[in-house]
């Protein structure tokens, strides 16, 4: 013979699934049981609570401090929505409510935020949310599951979590390397910093909305970051695209404070496109190739002697080549361990950041605004980073930072806001 539990709310749940056997649950729904035995647990929990206030029901007590106060209808976050429950109420002997400690804590909001959050990054439309929920039993009452409620908790807290997330301190940061990149969304520019500290760890430092991709906005975007801490009288290497405007803004921050390297995948990419499709592979074997000796001199050597071969029948390849050749060499001079080195030689880091970002953008059927482009970007950063892992050879870190700061006694401050041309 079964034994039947104590009749409490979860005893009373168990004793109907015996009782009622496995098809008759089948047809229930088991999770709709549960959700029922979880809400008359928490009604006997505030009970609990306001007899432990008001004393024991029906015994009279004159030392009481407060008194029951009937029910009153009342709502709790129930798996991603909002279910009416009959609270039951106290008051003090004056007449001020008394707040039972479980309804409190069950009945804060910001869980539902953060589910509305998650389902639409997961990729969840507002107009599907409600059928993306756990079924509740029909006889609890919920709201909270319209289009226009979830958008609005949506909003209301990206855009919290979005200002937050830009104004973080980053004066803890010790950054030994400063990527820069664009992102382009319509009309907007967006501009993202990623910076790796000594022990190889990624950060996203800041996001910075424009026009264009020109030295005017990347100059703000680093008093942005400035401003809220980042140290920018110690040398780093600052690893960027192709773009002239980024590295000029970067120098007119750091000045001589910052080496600069060009990435090779891009200059790869833009020597080929200057290129018929039968020279494509070899030439981008050639740099490759050259990119990969370890030694700057010889590297220099090989890309000199291709762009002189490139020279005479297609001179664009040639002078796309030559550009900035230099610069696309820097992070050999310092010996780094090959996997660091691989890594610091491109942009592939925040390209990586940027392409998260680009995949959760694209669920966006139009755009309202540039403050709904500049949410969603920071929205993006903000779920990538709980991702981020340390940059492979990242024990030659420090070895860098040294290199780089073994001068920085010796070297006069930027100042930051330095005219830009």
């Amino acid at each position: 013979m079964t034994k039947v539990p104590k009749k409490n709310a979860v005893g009373e749940a168990i004793a109907e699934v015996v009782q009622l056997g496995a098809p008759s649950i089948a047809r229930r729904g088991l999770r709709e049981m549960i959700f029922e035995a979880g809400v008359r647990t928490l009604i006997e929990i505030l009970e609990e609570e306001r007899t432990a206030v008001c004393g024991p029901r029906y015994v009279h007590d004159r030392d009481r401090a407060a008194v029951r106060g009937g029910h009153v209808d009342g709502e709790l976050v129930l798996g991603g929505r909002l279910a009416g429950v009959r609270r039951p109420r106290a008051r003090t002997i004056d007449g001020h409510e008394v707040v039972l400690p479980s309804w409190e804590a069950f009945s804060d909001r910001d869980p539902l935020s953060a589910r509305a959050v998650e389902q639409m990054i997961v990729g969840v439309s507002t107009r599907k949310y409600d059928r993306s929920l756990e079924a509740v039993a029909p006889q609890i009452v919920t709201r909270g599951t319209s289009k226009s409620a979830v958008s609005r908790r949506f909003v209301a807290t990206t855009e919290a979590e979005a200002r937050a997330f830009l104004a973080r301190d980053l004066s803890a940061i010790d950054l030994v390397v400063l990527m820069i990149d664009g992102l382009c969304i319509e009309d907007h520019v967006l501009l993202v910093a990623l910076g790796i500290d000594v022990d190889g760890k990624k950060h996203v430092l800041g996001l910075r909305e424009g026009a264009t991709e020109n030295a005017v906005s990347c100059t703000a975007l680093l008093s942005d970051l400035q401003s809220r801490g980042l140290r920018t009288d110690r040398s780093i290497l600052a690893v960027l695209d192709g773009s002239k405007a980024l590295a000029k803004a970067v120098r007119a921050v750091f000045g001589s404070r910052v080496q600069v390297q060009r990435c090779q995948a891009h200059k790869v990419r833009n020597v080929e496109a200057q290129l018929p499709d039968s020279m494509r592979t070899s030439i981008r074997q050639a740099m490759r190739q050259a990119y990969r000796c370890r030694s700057p001199e010889r590297a220099e050597r090989l890309l000199r002697n291709l762009q002189r071969r490139l020279s005479a029948d297609h001179p664009g390849a040639a002078a796309s080549l030559e550009e900035g050749l230099t610069e696309t060499l820097t992070v050999m001079q310092f010996g780094l361990p090959e996997w660091l080195e691989r890594t610091l030689a491109t942009t592939n880091p925040i390209e990586n950041l940027i392409g998260s970002t680009r995949d959760l953008s694209r669920r966006v059927k139009r755009w309202r605004d540039g403050r709904m482009i500049v949410r969603w970007t920071a929205t993006a950063l903000i779920e990538a980073e709980k991702n981020f892992r340390r940059v492979r050879g990242h024990s030659g870190l420090r070895f860098l930072a040294g290199m780089l700061r073994a001068g920085d006694a010796a070297t006069e401050p930027v100042a930051l806001g330095a005219e830009v041309a």
